[in-house]
C-alpha cells in the first residue's frame, strides 16, 4: 500500500556531473552575515582542510529531493526539499503544483535560489494537490523529482505519517536507503519477546521481518540475551549502503534462532556465540555473516551498539562497541570493525580494553577527529584510529565513565574540532570539561562536589557569544571562552538533545516532546521555555528514556526530523518544520560526521556536522563525497 502522505524519489538528472565539474568548491549560501567565500573565516576552523581535498571521495547515499509539503496554515503549505552536497554553486528551483490530478503549473515567480522552501498560499486545500520541485542550472531547468501528495482537507500539522503493522512498543527507528531510489525507508524494532525486526519503504509498504528468536527474551539492560537488541545503551542493529552499491544493508548481531526475512533460521549449538550478520535491505534475506570473538565468551554473550565509520577514509565499514561482565561486577570492552565487499564479511581488527585505563560511556561516535580524511572510533574517555590502535585515552588525564560526550567544531575561532563530556562519580570531583578533539588534552574543566551528572549538551543557543555554548547542571557557559554566561541554574536550559527546526542558525531544543527555543534575552525555567510545538497534540508517544525514536535530517530542506510512534504503535509520526528560512545549507545528511551519527543510537544524543553551525557561521566547504551507485543509475 502506498502511503498517500509520503513522498516519492527525486532522482538527480544526468546533467548534474557535468555542471558539477565547473561549480567549484563552494555550493552552500547562508544568510548575508555570513562570511564570503573567500573570507579567510570560511575555513580558518576547518580541520585539516589542505589535506582532505587531496583524498578520493567517500561514497554517500545518492539522495533525491526529499520534497515534503506541510499544511502550515489554514491557507498555506510550506514545501521544502533537499540542496544535495554536490549541488552546483548557483542552483536554482522552481516548484510545481497539481492539483486533483490536473496538470502540473510553476506556482514561485522567479527561480528560487534561497533557503530550499516555498510557502505556498494559492493553493485551493479542499482537494489533493502534489509538489515536486526542477533544478534549474545556467539557466536551463532540468528533469523534475517525483511529487509529494498532500491530501485534500489535510491537517495543518507539521508531520509526516507512515503506517506500520500492529505489533508492541517501539524504541528505535534507523533510516537507510533499503530500495534503491534516493529516499529514506526505515527499519524499526518491536520490543516483543521474542524481539523483531521490521523494514518498510518511505511510504509505509511493509516489506520483511525478523524474528530475534529464543535468545532475544532475556532483555536486561546490563546482561541481556546474544540475540537481544535494543535494551539499555545497547542496539545491536544498524542500517547503511556498506558496499556503496545505491542499497542499504542492515547489520545485526545475531545467535541461535534467529529467523531471517526469507524464512530461513540461524542454528548454532552455543547459545552463548554470536555472529554479525548482513541481511539484504530489500527482502531482510542473510547475505553473510562472521564469527564475533570469543575472547570474552567465558563471562557470557556481548551486548552491542553498532555504527557506521570511514575508517580508511573511503570505505564505509561497521563498527561494533561489544561489552559483557564479568562475575566481579568489573566489564569487558571489546571493538570490533568489519567491512562487507557485497559477497563478504571480514573483520578488519579488533580492540581489547583488557586492563588500559581507557573509559567508555552510552554512545559511541565515529568522526574524524584530526581532519586527515579518515575517521576515528570515539568513547567518552578514549579514541581509536582507523587501524586499530588506540590513538589516545584521556583515563591518565583524570577522566572517568559518563553518560553524555559531545564531538563538534565548537569554536569556529580555533583549528579543528571540541569536545564536552560529563562525568559519573568522578573521585576528583570532575563535573564537566572541554577538550581538544585531535589530541584528548584538556582545555578547561569544572569541579564541584562531584555525583552523577546525567545530562550534558552542547550547541550554538546564545547569539551574542561567539562558538557553541556547553551546560549541564552547573550553569551554561560559552565554551570557546569558558564563560559563565547564564550563571542562574534553574534558567539555563535543560540539556536533552538539540533540534534544528525554525530556520535561524541557533539551535533549538527537544525535551521530552517538547521543540523549544531558549531565549537568552529573557531567560526563564527549563520547564517554562517558549515552546514552538508540544509533538503529543500530534498523537505522538516518547519512546525508552523519554525520547524520539529516531532524528535527523531525513526530508526536506537541512533541518532536522524528529519521529515518533502513536501510542498503539501502528504508525511512525515523523515532525517536520512547518517554519520557512531564507538559510541554505547542504542536507544534513550529505555532511560525513551527522551522517555517521545517525546510524548510532545508545543513549541518543545530539548529532553534529563537522563544521561550525551556528550564529555567525562562515559558508560550510563543499563535502569531499561521490554519491553511491551513481554509475549505475
Amino acid at each position: 500500500m502506498k502511503h498517500k502522505h509520503q513522498w516519492r524519489a527525486a532522482r538527480w538528472p544526468a546533467v548534474t556531473a557535468a555542471a558539477v565539474l565547473v561549480a567549484g568548491a563552494a555550493l552552500v549560501a547562508g544568510p548575508a552575515s555570513h562570511a564570503s567565500p573567500g573570507d579567510p573565516a570560511a575555513t580558518s576552523s576547518l580541520a585539516g582542510s589542505g589535506t582532505t581535498a587531496a583524498l578520493a571521495a567517500r561514497p554517500m547515499e545518492n539522495l533525491g529531493r526529499g520534497v515534503v509539503a506541510v499544511r502550515s496554515s489554514s491557507t498555506q503549505v510550506l514545501v521544502s526539499w533537499r540542496l544535495l552536497g554536490l549541488d552546483p554553486e548557483g542552483i536554482g528551483f522552481n516548484v510545481y503544483r497539481s492539483t486533483a490530478g490536473g496538470a502540473f503549473t510553476k506556482i514561485n515567480g522567479s527561480v528560487l535560489t534561497g533557503g530550499t522552501n516555498f510557502v505556498d498560499s494559492t493553493a485551493d486545500l479542499t482537494r489533493e494537490n502534489r509538489y515536486r520541485v526542477a533544478p534549474v542550472i545556467n539557466g536551463a531547468e532540468q528533469a523534475p523529482s517525483d511529487a509529494f501528495t498532500l491530501t485534500a482537507n489535510h491537517a495543518q500539522e507539521p508531520a509526516v505519517r507512515v503506517p506500520l503493522r500492529s505489533g508492541g512498543a517501539v524504541k528505535f527507528v534507523w533510516v537507510g536507503d533499503l530500495t534503491g531510489d534516493g529516499e529514506f525507508d526505515y527499519v524499526v524494532d518491536r520490543q516483543e519477546s521474542p524481539q523483531r525486526i521490521e523494514a518498510y519503504s518511505g511510504d509505509g509498504d511493509f516489506l520483511w521481518e525478523v524474528n530475534m528468536g529464543p535468545n532475544s527474551t532475556n532483555q536486561d539492560n546490563i546482561e541481556p540475551g546474544s540475540a537481544t537488541i535494543d535494551v539499555g545503551h545497547n542496539d545491536g542493529v544498524t542500517v547503511y549502503d556498506f558496499n556503496s552499491d545505491g542499497r542499504a544493508e542492515v547489520a545485526v548481531r545475531i545467535a541461535d534462532g534467529v529467523r531471517f526475512g526469507d524464512g530461513t533460521t540461524w542454528t548454532h549449538s552455543d547459545d552463548n556465540r554470536q555472529f554479525m550478520a548482513i541481511l539484504d535491505g530489500r527482502t531482510g534475506a542473510l547475505r553473510n555473516w562472521a564469527a564475533v570473538p570469543t575472547d570474552y565468551i567465558a563471562d557470557g554473550p556481548m551486548a552491542a551498539r553498532l555504527g557506521v565509520a570511514y575508517l580508511d577514509g573511503t570505505t564505509p565499514s561497521l563498527v561494533a562497541y561489544m561489552k559483557n561482565r564479568q562475575d566481579n561486577g568489573a566489564f569487558n570492552l571489546m571493538v570490533t570493525a568489519w567491512r562487507w565487499s557485497g559477497q563478504n564479511l571480514t573483520q578488519q581488527w579488533k580492540w581489547l580494553r583488557g586492563g588500559q585505563d581507557a573509559p567508555d560511556g552510552h554512545n559511541t561516535r565515529a568522526i574524524d577527529v584530526n581532519g586527515d580524511g579518515t575517521d576515528e572510533f570515539v568513547e567518552i574517555g578514549f579514541v581509536l584510529n582507523g587501524d586499530g590502535t588506540l590513538k589516545y585515552s584521556m583515563g591518565p588525564r583524570g577522566i572517568v565513565h559518563g553518560d553524555r560526550f559531545h564531538i563538534a567544531d565548537m569554536d569556529p575561532g580555533r583549528p579543528g574540532l571540541e569536545g564536552y563530556g560529563v562525568q559519573q562519580n568522578n573521585p576528583s570531583g570532575l563535573l564537566e570539561y572541554y577538550y581538544d578533539a585531535a589530541t584528548g588534552g584538556l582545555i578547561w574543566q569544572h569541579r564541584g562536589g562531584g555525583g552523577d551528572v546525567g545530562r550534558g549538551m552542547a550547541g550554538d543557543i546564545d547569539p551574542r557569544f561567539p562558538g557553541m555554548e556547553v551546560w549541564s547542571f552547573s550553569g551554561l557557559y560559552n565554551a570557546p571562552t569558558n564563560r559563565l554566561t547564564e550563571p542562574d541554574t534553574s534558567l539555563a536550559p535543560w540539556p536533552q538533545l538539540g533540534l534544528h527546526w525554525d530556520g535561524d542558525l541557533t539551535m533549538e531544543l527537544l525535551n521530552s516532546g517538547k521543540i523549544e527555543q531558549w531565549d537568552p534575552a529573557n531567560p526563564r525555567p527549563s520547564n517554562s521555555l517558549p515552546r514552538l510545538e508540544s509533538t503529543w497534540n500530534y498523537g505522538a508517544v516518547t519512546a525508552a528514556q523519554g525520547g524520539p525514536t529516531f532524528y535527523g535530517d531525513i526530508l526536506g530542506d537541512w533541518r532536522e526530523e524528529v519521529v515518533y510512534t502513536n501510542a498503539a504503535f501502528n504508525e511512525l509520526i515523523v515532525m517536520t518544520t512547518d517554519i520557512p528560512t531564507n538559510t541554505r545549507l547542504y542536507t544534513l545528511a550529505h555532511n560525513p560526521a551527522y551522517r555517521n551519527a545517525m546510524t548510532f543510537h545508545g543513549y541518543m544524543q545530539s548529532h553534529h556536522v563537522d563544521y561550525f553551525l551556528g550564529n555567525g557561521m562562515a559558508r560550510p566547504p563543499r563535502p569531499n563525497i561521490s554519491y553511491a551507485g551513481a554509475a549505475a543509475r
